[in-house]
């Protein structure tokens, strides 16, 4: 789906669900890496996350719920998360709450063993195993798997 696709999209998703017309400008950020969706303030102007396009039916979820805070604030009522009206609205035209944890974003864990009495550790960050010996028997550590 190329922006002019998006914005087209989203113009016509704001007149079906919310019988609002979408006057400004939605495009693709390729920066955003954990949200689904981000709404400006000061120029109106809608951001996507291109990962989630995926589905469809999260794609979906992800626009009613800017919608919801851009059609809000331009009403002048409470457009922010924690405002009884955004919560009243996105319940009642389907958009999601928060954007689903995309598999690319998912913390892995490194899994390392002692060749002498076989501990295991599990690590988040990796690390050299040349540098470090096992704390129970002194023992030359292995990486494992991820």
């Amino acid at each position: 789906m190329t922006n002019e696709q998006l914005q087209q999209y989203v113009e016509q998703l704001s007149l079906d669900v919310f019988a609002l017309p979408f006057r400004h400008k939605a495009v693709f950020n390729e920066r955003l890496r954990t949200t689904g969706g981000r709404y400006f303030l000061t120029d109106h102007h809608l951001d996507f996350n291109r990962s989630y396009l995926v589905d469809q039916k999260i794609f979906r979820g992800i626009v009613i719920h800017e919608l919801c805070h851009y059609h809000l604030h331009l009403l002048g009522k409470g457009h922010r998360h924690q405002d009884h009206d955004f919560k009243e609205w996105l319940q009642r035209y389907g958009g999601l709450r928060y954007s689903p944890r995309l598999k690319e974003n998912e913390k892995k864990n490194h899994l390392y063993e002692c060749e002498k009495c076989g501990t295991l550790y599990r690590r988040k960050r990796k690390m050299n195993p040349e540098r470090y010996r096992c704390g129970q028997c002194r023992g030359k550590i292995f990486y494992k798997s991820s």
